[in-house]
């Protein structure tokens, strides 16, 4: 009697590592795309930053000539001291939407209407909104100056102030940025757990010690997102500035973003080399932010378990 073969169909090797490889397959195309215009980019910036470079002609290698003339620029200077203002001031739109998130989450009558006001500031450009802030600022005819000279105040030439228009321009900012997080909070509410806030009610707790001990832990996620958005939102900002001032007056409201631009690619630059060393020094400053609050998340993971 003929024995018959009993044994499995032999399997491709997909079959057999289709569990291992199909998640490489769904992450290749954003693996490719982050390769080719983040890394890609990241690498060349570095490279260009070694070169005295018009754009156009030929690159001639200069080394860490570049980086040196940084520190004697005092243009350079001024946008990093800025930046740092910006840094500091943006963070305020992290507390403000926490608190507008608060108030959001309640069940009061018209609460639709107020997050439609709200969120309104985030679904606008930053074009519009540098516009709007341009035209509150106006010297005479804008909304501003009417309220101070109402109450008797002398008017404020907020733009035109060297000394005032930073942050004139950083409040601008803070508009939309605080519509954001308030979104990034109204998320974060809606997986706080109902259970941990019954039983922190049943201990008396309440008020300021039910946000801190309760509401908050439970939003760090979304504080983790808040502030990493947020702290690169700071360090990249170039629309407002462009509209309102286009880093005037005598370039007191120049960040490195917009510095950069103007050495690389404006009438008065075509420094590619020099251009590139300034978005290099930008880079690195927000990596090491973003490294730290990573590292920070991971910590606490790890302590948690």
């Amino acid at each position: 009697m003929a024995v018959t073969d009993t044994s499995p169909p032999a399997r491709s090797w997909y079959k057999r590592n289709e569990i291992a490889v199909t998640p490489w397959l769904f992450l290749a195309p954003a693996i490719l795309f982050f390769l080719v215009y983040v890394l890609v980019p990241i690498y060349q910036s570095f490279s260009i930053s070694l070169y005295n470079w018009d754009g156009l002609g030929e690159a001639r290698y200069v080394g860490l000539e570049n980086y040196v003339e940084l520190f004697d620029d005092s243009a350079f200077e001024v946008s990093l001291w800025n930046n740092l203002k910006w840094l500091l001031l943006y963070l305020l739109a992290i507390p403000a939407g926490l608190f507008i998130a608060l108030f959001l989450n309640q069940t009061v009558a018209g609460i639709r209407m107020y997050k439609s006001l709200f969120f309104f500031p985030f679904v606008i450009s930053q074009v519009v909104v540098g516009l709007v802030f341009s035209w509150f600022y106006l010297p005479n005819e804008g909304l501003l100056n009417n309220i101070v000279t109402f109450f008797g105040f002398d008017p404020i030439n907020v733009l035109g102030d060297p000394a005032l228009a930073t942050y004139g321009i950083i409040i601008a900012g803070l508009w939309p940025q605080t519509a954001y997080c308030m979104i990034l909070y109204l998320t974060g509410l809606n997986a706080v757990d109902p259970e941990q806030v019954e039983a922190a009610r049943l201990d008396g707790a309440k008020g300021w010690k039910m946000l801190w001990y309760v509401i908050i832990p439970q939003l760090k996620p979304a504080t983790f997102i808040a502030f990493v958005v947020t702290i690169i939102g700071a360090l990249r900002s170039f629309d407002l500035i462009s509209i309102m001032t286009n880093g005037g007056p005598f370039g007191q409201t120049r960040v490195l973003s917009f510095y950069m631009f103007e050495k690389a690619l404006s009438e008065y630059g075509f420094r590619m080399g020099y251009g590139a060393a300034i978005a290099v020094v930008l880079f690195l400053i927000m990596l090491c932010f973003i490294a730290y609050f990573l590292f920070s998340m991971w910590r606490e993971e790890k302590e948690g378990r």
